[in-house]
């Protein structure tokens, strides 16, 4: 099965466990990940935590599809949380967010490795980059905006 792996780096105003404590949470990614609009069934047993998140997609502008995928997100420490998906169409992903000390804020390393069917690589890895890119800009407005107001 075809895969490449995608990576980016960006810095957030917010302390590696900040971080950390908002990527662990399943709620989080609504929105997070622009695709994602709802996340269900959570299920959490020591450092694991499972649930399904719902990615919409739109086709033709009015065309939609609604495709659960089921995550299983990690947590080491405060310097990384991974995650795997499965999704439909046997696209599997695999990913981790790097938590780096970087002054007054963290350095986050975000990195997937995907793998898709031939014919659905190209596609699937299209909308993966560009969640991952608006990803960190979300990321660094929510973190800084809950920083502000504590």
């Amino acid at each position: 099965m075809p895969d490449t792996e995608l990576r980016h780096q960006f810095t957030v105003a917010a302390t590696p466990a900040a971080v950390s404590a908002h990527l662990t949470e399943p709620a989080s990614y609504v929105g997070l990940s622009p695709l994602v609009v709802e996340v269900r069934d959570v299920g959490r047993e020591g450092g694991t935590t499972r649930y399904t998140a719902v990615e919409r997609f739109r086709f033709l502008g009015f065309l939609r599809y609604d495709s659960p995928i089921v995550v299983t997100l990690r947590l080491k420490a405060t310097e990384a949380v991974y995650g795997d998906v499965v999704s439909p169409g046997g696209i599997r992903m695999g990913y981790r967010f790097g938590l780096e000390p970087d002054g007054d804020g963290t350095r986050v390393t975000d990195a997937l490795r995907m793998h898709a069917p031939f014919g659905l690589l190209r596609f699937a890895a299209s909308r993966a980059r560009a969640v991952q890119l608006a990803r960190s800009g979300i990321l660094a407005g929510r973190l800084e905006n809950s920083s502000t107001e504590d």
